[in-house]
């Protein structure tokens, strides 16, 4: 929860300076497009809930990210990812044990 207080922080600081749309920078900024959505990783983990990780934790990262893409071009930074991949590798295999118990 914290690292989603501190992202919508963030953005809103951004928003609140005026002048349009601003590339975030800082922190988890720094490796994914959309850091807050990591409080929804947790709900994930917490319910393993597969529909869940679909609905929720792929396809608004993926389009918040393409979004960034369009919309600052080469400014966006390169190395910024959709989502953590390590946390979803981790989820899907614990989705894949609770399956088989």
């Amino acid at each position: 929860m914290v690292v989603n207080v501190w992202a919508d922080g963030v953005l809103l600081g951004l928003k609140s300076q005026g002048g349009g749309y601003k590339i975030p920078r800082g922190g988890d900024f720094e490796y994914v497009s959309c850091p807050n959505y990591l409080e929804q990783l947790g709900w994930a983990l917490m319910t393993l809930s597969w529909p869940g990780w679909r609905a929720e934790l792929v396809p608004r990262p993926v389009s918040n990210h393409k979004w960034y893409v369009k919309k600052f071009g080469k400014d966006n930074p390169k190395n910024r990812k959709v989502v953590f991949f390590i946390f979803a590798l981790e989820f899907l295999y614990l989705v894949m044990i609770m399956q088989r118990n």
